[in-house]
């Protein structure tokens, strides 16, 4: 058996710049998914992409499957016979059904009976007979989410399809996709190459495409841009703003890479860096630049689709194109300065938050009674906080955020300080989204996390108390986004706030607009949810968040504090003792159906192994009832832990159940009394 390169290619049109990277992984898992499916041994599989083509490209391909032995049994023997040994008509349409006469077939022996078999050689199907329905296959499961035609076909694409090649070594498989036949040629770079490159072998793909100005390696080319990108910078002593998604997007949009700087009129430094930002990056696909100082300056980079042979005019053309943008942008920021954010309020009137919730207008000013209530809470300017959280949505109504949504916030501050407004307060307009996405930053000051957590609170409480929570994987209030959030700026903030505490007083806000009776419990059980996630992201093992989790401590940061202590507990050497001492202490305790007493009895403990866990679980409570009420549950644990040689000499000395009523109860009491001090911080009966 062979081995060969299996290169299969789709060339396109213009394949959509921010699908194209999941475009081509997704064919390549799809391709890669047949492959194994069919049993096709290979050593490497690649994957490529370029704004006019997917490919993918497989290395040491075997040439055919193996041959396999197929055993099919047939009826069993009783069945399969008569008395007088003639065959039944089971068994002959078994036989007819495998091409044999009943006499051929083999027996089968085991334990439970015998059945008729019947062994057949099934000839592995070669490369070239399966590619092309594997590469139908494989398309046809691609994420398409609006398919196109074109010309007179009915066939659907994302895009008008070209040209396939299914090459195997230099031999062309014969076959269609997407009613293009296969053959040996490929689209070279629209502008710089004439008609189609001939490959002769597999192996040529990427050198044979370099030359026609095609960098088909959707990586390689990227890794080229951002070299190029970074060159660039150094040779005009600035600093180039990449980001992950605008360089996906730059590298999907190219095949052959040339970068270049441009200029633009250095008076529009004079509006704010964030919209210029926006607009030269989302609207124009170009790099910003700053100085060492992060200041942005008037020079962009972007990257070109071309080596044109006179660059200037292409810098030029890219000028020209960012000027009217940018003059959008000095425009919008001059204009609506000439409106305070305070004389907006009566605009949001007009805007709906949720046809049940009210308007805009409601919201900000439940968002601002809250803020106040959490910065009292805080012991922070509860007047900044209302009226931070009163001026929350203003921005939204400027020409600015119209045209620049991204911005929202940012805006607010740069307006607030225009209008006079203090830095607290402006501060506070731009903290209350964060953070945006996880990893973000968080607010600032603890203004601008009052409003922040009102906010995402009012939001949460507004769309559960008209029942209409998350379901699936639609989410679109982004509800787990601002739950997340919220525990992010309590816990890392470090802010004394009780989940409980905000949701209620949301609730209030709201008067009669809630019409679900259960808001509160359901509000707080979808934030205590999120938990899991945000711990298990920091690598927190899930039988820790459970063992929290079952005292639902309803202020994040109490919840935090218990996360780090039973992290700490689970590693001690006595841990796995004691976890297992309380889940047979809870298991006793759910079969007793009695009353126990108020407090353990020292008159009735006969024995000295319960004498002595009494005398010490009473030393070690002393100590832990001050830890406790500190919270410094890391610290009530190792005086916990000391227990676990008292509580392995009660168990092997004493009978828990007694015939002794009065003797049982007691012992029950005692076991209760250590359970419920751990329990106090965690049930660490779950831990494994």
């Amino acid at each position: 058996m062979t081995t060969e390169t299996l290169l299969i290619e789709l060339g396109t049109e213009e394949l959509p710049p921010k699908s194209l990277k999941t475009l081509a992984t997704a064919f390549y898992d799809n391709i890669k998914s047949q492959l194994d499916s069919h049993d096709l041994a290979y050593s490497d599989i690649k994957w490529f992409a370029t704004p006019r083509r997917l490919a993918v490209q497989v290395f040491d391909l075997v040439d055919k499957q193996q041959d396999k032995t197929v055993e099919k049994r047939g009826p069993a023997v009783n069945v399969a016979f008569d008395e007088a040994g003639n065959a039944s008509r089971a068994a002959q349409g078994w036989a007819k059904s495998n091409g044999i006469e009943v006499e051929q077939a083999e027996r089968l022996v085991t334990d439970k009976g015998e059945w008729l078999l019947h062994r057949a050689t099934v000839a592995g199907k070669s490369v070239t007979e399966l590619v092309p329905a594997m590469v139908t296959t494989a398309l046809n499961k691609l994420p398409i989410a609006k398919p196109m035609r074109w010309g007179a076909e009915r066939i659907q694409f994302i895009r008008p399809v070209h040209t396939l090649t299914m090459l195997f070594g230099s031999e062309i498989i014969a076959g269609e996709a997407l009613g293009v036949s296969s053959s040996n040629q490929v689209q070279g770079h629209r502008f710089h190459h004439e008609g189609l490159v001939t490959l002769n072998h597999a192996n040529d793909y990427q050198t044979e495409l370099a030359k026609a100005y095609v960098e088909v390696d959707f990586e390689q080319r990227q890794s080229k841009i951002v070299a190029q990108i970074k060159q660039v910078a150094k040779d005009i002593d600035a600093v180039a703003l990449i980001d992950e998604e605008l360089l996906n997007e730059v590298t999907a949009l190219v095949e052959w890479p040339v970068t270049l700087v441009g200029t633009f009129d250095e008076g529009f430094l004079n509006v704010p860096a964030e919209p210029l930002i926006y607009s030269m990056k989302d609207h124009q696909k170009y790099f910003p630049v700053t100085d060492k100082k992060g200041q942005l300056v008037n020079k962009f980079i972007f990257v070109a689709n071309i080596e044109s042979k006179e660059p200037n005019t292409v810098v030029f053309g890219n000028e020209k194109v960012i000027r009217p943008r940018l003059a959008d942008a000095e425009f919008f920021f001059k204009t609506d300065k000439k409106q305070s954010l305070e004389s907006r309020l009566d605009s949001l009137e007009s805007v709906l938050f949720q046809k049940q919730l009210g308007t805009l207008k409601a919201k900000s000013e439940r968002i601002a009674t809250l803020s106040q209530f959490i910065a009292e809470q805080l012991n922070e300017n509860a007047q900044d906080a209302y009226r931070a959280g009163l001026l929350s949505k203003t921005d939204l109504m400027t020409d600015m955020v119209l045209e620049f949504p991204q911005v929202q916030g940012t805006m607010g501050k740069y307006y607030a300080l225009h209008d006079g407004e203090n830095e607290n307060i402006a501060q506070a307009l731009e903290d209350q989204y964060r953070p945006r996405f996880a990893g973000d930053t968080l607010p600032e000051a603890n203004i601008g996390c009052a409003v922040a957590i009102s906010d995402k609170i009012d939001t949460l409480v507004g769309i559960f108390g008209i029942n209409q929570a998350p379901k699936g994987d639609k989410d679109p209030f982004a509800l787990r986004r601002a739950a997340i959030g919220s525990i992010r700026i309590i816990i890392e903030k470090q802010l004394d706030l009780d989940l409980s505490t905000l949701i209620n007083k949301s609730i209030e806000l709201f008067g009669d607009k809630l019409v679900n009776d259960n808001t509160a419990s359901d509000v707080l059980d979808f934030i205590m949810g999120r938990f899991r996630a945000f711990y298990q992201e920091q690598g927190i093992s899930v039988d820790v968040i459970q063992a929290v989790l079952a005292k639902k401590p309803s202020a994040p940061l109490d919840f935090d504090k218990r996360i780090k202590a039973v992290t700490f507990f689970r590693e001690l050497p006595e841990a796995a003792t004691l976890a297992a001492a309380n889940k047979r202490v809870g298991n006793i305790l759910a079969k007793f159906d009695g009353k126990l007493y108020d407090a353990f009895n020292t008159d009735l403990a006969s024995e000295q192994a319960e004498q002595y866990l009494a005398n010490i679980f009473q030393e070690i409570s002393l100590q832990v009832t001050p830890l406790m009420a500190d919270k410094n549950y890391q610290a009530a644990l190792s005086e916990l832990a000391q227990l676990k040689a008292p509580i392995d000499t009660f168990f092997d000395n004493v009978m828990v159940m007694s015939d002794d009523e009065a003797v049982k109860i007691n012992r029950l009491t005692l076991l209760n009394e250590i359970r419920n001090s751990f329990f106090a911080i965690a049930d660490i009966s779950v831990l494994q």
